[in-house]
């Protein structure tokens, strides 16, 4: 797959972006809990949830049908590099969000990883990230884990079913600085929400 994803450096595509957040979280926000934002007490409502994940799917769908295009990146990938465009993190096999607890006797080996939310209508791209190490990386302290627990527990506060998993791309380069170009790459392709350089996208309310 060669998909393109919009275009990023589009002024009025970042005005619509913008105003776009700000009605999406402008509704059905309750002074219950501390999902929202830094030192404040707000928690997204039902539906602000619902319609917070139905626009992030409905980007990341148009990114998957998007007619195929030569594209031009900012980085310079070796020759023999993966093709960004051609990885469909939702094509790859399932693993579950807690794979890191499973007894291993190696450190595993370098990947991109996605974490993503198979429960809605449309499944939700949330993160996306690098190691080295698979079997390692998660074992420790990662931001990506406490954003998870506050996304399940607003769904469980709400009744909404949710099923995060991880899939893994096994063809990334060894080599870190390739394998963190690819990555970066494609967290702009996919604007998963969880990743910081997407927050302008859609707010923060699961970081805190």
């Amino acid at each position: 797959m060669s998909d393109r994803p919009t275009h990023y450096n589009n002024k009025n595509d970042h005005k619509s972006s913008a105003y776009k957040q700000g009605s999406l979280f402008s509704e059905g926000i309750q002074r219950t809990s501390k999902l929202y934002d830094s030192g404040a007490t707000y928690e997204m409502g039902s539906q602000s949830l619902q319609v917070w994940k139905q626009a992030i799917a409905k980007y990341q769908s148009s990114v998957v049908t998007a007619i195929p295009a030569i594209q031009t990146t900012l980085f310079d990938l070796p020759s023999n590099h993966c093709d960004p465009h051609a990885i469909n993190p939702f094509c790859l096999p399932i693993q579950p969000a807690e794979f890191y607890r499973l007894s291993t006797t190696d450190d595993g080996d370098a990947c991109i990883y996605f974490v993503i939310d198979l429960t809605s209508l449309s499944p939700v791209l949330l993160y996306i990230g690098e190691t080295c190490s698979s079997n390692q990386r998660w074992k420790g302290t990662h931001d990506c884990k406490r954003y998870i627990l506050n996304y399940r527990e607003l769904h469980a506060t709400h009744n909404i079913p949710t099923q995060v998993v991880m899939t893994f791309w096994w063809k990334a380069p060894a080599a870190t600085r390739p394998r963190q170009q690819l990555e970066r790459i494609l967290i702009e392709k996919w604007r998963s929400p969880f990743n910081k350089e997407n927050w302008n996208f859609w707010g923060t309310p699961f970081v805190n």
